[in-house]
């Protein structure tokens, strides 16, 4: 004998009603707790720093003061209007000092993305120009004095505020090396001509509006007899006369590449360093008393911002994500959690 089916009786609507309200509840929480923090890691890049600590409002970051010799944990935002301070003259133009802070801010989550270096294990980041110069606001009262902390500290927070949580990603990666420095000479270097790798976004590009740089066409003058001992003893070069120095090739930006010098072939970078030249996009002559006279173009590596440059952008009108997007080729601007200074 069969069972007698029963006849289901619909729900009510206010039980249909519940039930949609339940499974809603049941889908947030499970987005919160699952999906949420997995899309923050595919946002961020990682795991290590970007998901705040319970209790806490903002990222923090730890950087080894050199001179104290010890670590401090501080906003992120905190940090880079430090940077900022550090790194450029409060009275360049806000678009480029926003510009150095989206630079700044990028340079410090890749830094920690990467962990602690051997110069300074302490920390992931440190407040020299090994990393990027940090200065705290007691720092800048006795660097700079009252006056500059009332009238230009605030205007560089609101450059970093301006910018609060943006940093820069290439292809959905955040970019690990924003690298700047002053002034190009007018064009800018590729990554690999003057570091090991080569980036995508550290392209060699034009830098137009370096009018007002400093270190355009700066001279120093060298004995023959000097740069020689210079030379040898650092790289075990011989045969070294005016006849067997001469510029091999140059990069794309414009600098020196490789040049002859005795019976070694070295690089631009070297005679940069070995000398203590301005840059390493130079000329060289001989004068009447035996001396070498090199003439150099730009202050620095060339390789990224050019500070100069991305204030040159401002002053004729560009927004500083124009700067960012010129000088790093193919870069995005994205948005993490920030805190206002």
């Amino acid at each position: 004998m069969k069972a007698r089916r029963q006849k289901r009786r619909p729900l009510s609507k206010g039980s249909k009603d519940l039930i949609i309200l339940s499974t809603i509840v049941i889908g947030m929480v499970v987005f919160s707790l699952v999906a949420l923090p997995l899309l923050s890691i595919k946002i961020l890049g990682g795991d290590r720093l970007w998901r705040t600590p319970p209790g806490q409002s903002a990222i923090t970051v730890t950087v080894f003061l050199k001179e104290k010799e010890k670590t401090v944990d501080l906003g992120l935002e905190t940090y880079v209007a430090g940077v900022v301070a550090g790194e450029m003259p409060a009275s360049f133009e806000m678009e480029a000092l926003k510009a150095q802070a989206v630079a700044a801010r990028t340079y410090a989550l890749s830094k920690v993305n990467r962990g602690n270096p051997a110069d300074h294990p302490q920390a992931p980041l440190c407040d020299g120009t090994h990393c990027q110069v940090y200065r705290s606001e007691e720092d800048l009262l006795n660097l700079k004095g009252e006056n500059w902390i009332k009238k230009d500290w605030p205007k560089i927070r609101s450059a970093v505020n301006a910018t609060l949580g943006q940093v820069m990603y290439y292809d959905g990666i955040l970019v690990e090396q924003p690298l700047f420095h002053s002034s190009s000479g007018g064009k800018t270097e590729n990554s690999e001509d003057v570091f090991v790798s080569a980036l995508p976004y550290l392209r060699s590009v034009d830098s137009l509006y370096e009018g007002e740089a400093p270190y355009q066409s700066e001279t120093i003058s060298i004995s023959l007899k000097t740069f020689t001992e210079k030379v040898e003893k650092t790289y075990g070069v011989t045969g070294i006369k005016p006849n067997t120095i001469k510029i091999l090739n140059r990069t794309e930006g414009g600098r020196v590449e490789q040049i002859q010098v005795g019976n070694q072939i070295l690089t631009g970078r070297n005679i940069r360093d070995l000398i203590g030249l301005r840059s390493a996009n130079f000329t060289f002559a001989f004068d009447g008393n035996n001396n070498i006279v090199f003439t150099t173009h730009g202050y620095g590596h060339g390789v990224g911002m050019s500070q100069w440059g991305a204030n040159g952008m401002a002053q004729a009108g560009h927004l500083y994500t124009e700067i960012l997007q010129h000088y790093y080729s193919g870069i995005t601007i994205e948005t993490i959690q920030g805190e206002r200074q």
